[in-house]
């Protein structure tokens, strides 16, 4: 009853300064569907999502300014040289939609330069949407912002467009996000997105580009451990709300550059032969065994155009750095 009552709460428009909430918080229960499922398959794996709750963001901020994680810093730096050529190809007064919110640093910088008619912030964490969200109200005040707690990797109901219409809507995914998905799976969540901007609408998507694996092998394995904390919170969060029993010091956070699949792959790794404990059921791992968290695909400019094609966009626009470690693309729908 409780948990259906906080679901109505959120679900119904509530006033917060300059901010809407709405949607409902990702229930305990598909959670644990999800990691009874994702534990019993050969290859053990986990959805990359759930990383990301109040502790495993507050630790991917810190990885963000990380020396070895060049993505934040690189995308940071090419929103700020090409920024006013990205304002004109979003266009003024648009409905600024933002996959996956976060801290929203580079979000502000748009914010002030493209005066949105509306801000339409998107995170799975509630704890998170709502510091963001309330940082940017007190920053930002005339500005109109409907914050929507929900999954973006699945089929999501945007509020409806406000009073004052917007001339076109323009989806934003940075920090190379869009990398966690499969090419199948991007290539769905691009179609997705296509259909909510509709038949006038844009996007602007961070992508990751291909590059020397030494790179790629220091930014997930940061000297100071703290990409291994954020992997290892996966653990801790399933024996915080799961009641699991995983013992964290029986697990190794492992990162590596698949170059055949064109990913970095993260995995913990049980350093021993166990059992664990997730509510009823219980898991085997050999020495060796992994539980596969996460990936991160990289593509060239070339191989991203095509895949947005494919879903319905045109490659418009693409701003690079002088080193090629990071793109941000310009994706026009296609009529």
């Amino acid at each position: 009853m409780a948990r259906k009552q906080r679901a109505g709460r959120l679900a119904r428009l509530s006033r917060r300064g300059a901010v809407s909430f709405f949607g409902s918080a990702v229930g305990a229960d598909g959670f644990l569907d999800d990691v009874i499922s994702g534990l019993s398959q050969p290859q053990k794996a986990l959805p990359p999502k759930y990383l990301y709750d109040a502790e495993g963001s507050r630790l991917f901020e810190r990885i963000c300014r990380l020396r070895e994680y060049y993505p934040t810093r690189t995308e940071l730096a090419l929103t700020k040289q090409h920024l006013r050529e990205i304002v004109r190809f979003a266009g003024e007064r648009c409905e600024l939609i933002e996959y996956g919110s976060g801290e929203s640093v580079k979000t502000r910088m748009l914010i002030e330069h493209l005066r949105p008619s509306r801000y339409v912030p998107v995170e799975i964490s509630e704890a998170a949407l709502r510091d963001a969200a309330t940082r940017l109200a007190r920053e930002f005040p005339w500005l109109d912002i409907a914050a929507v707690v929900g999954d973006f990797s699945r089929p999501l109901k945007l509020p409806a467009r406000g009073a004052r219409m917007a001339r076109r809507r323009v989806a934003y995914f940075p920090g190379s996000t869009i990398g966690n998905l499969s090419p199948s799976e991007a290539e769905g969540f691009l179609r997705m997105t296509r259909a909510q901007v509709g038949a006038s609408g844009a996007m602007l998507v961070g992508v990751d580009l291909k590059k020397d694996p030494n790179v790629l092998h220091a930014a997930y394995n940061d000297a100071k451990g703290v990409t291994a904390a954020f992997n290892l919170n996966l653990l801790a969060r399933i024996n915080r709300e799961l009641g699991g029993d995983f013992d964290l010091r029986r697990f190794r956070h492992y990162a590596f550059y698949n170059a055949s699949l064109g990913r970095v792959e993260m995995h913990l790794v049980s350093l021993v032969r166990q059992n664990v404990r997730v509510g009823r059921s219980r898991f085997q791992f050999d020495a060796g065994e992994t539980i596969h968290t996460e990936n991160s695909c990289k593509y060239s400019v070339e191989e991203f155009q095509v895949l947005a094609a494919e879903a319905g966009f045109r490659g418009a626009r693409v701003w690079c750095d002088r080193r090629g470690l990071f793109s941000l693309h310009g994706l026009t729908a296609e009529e």
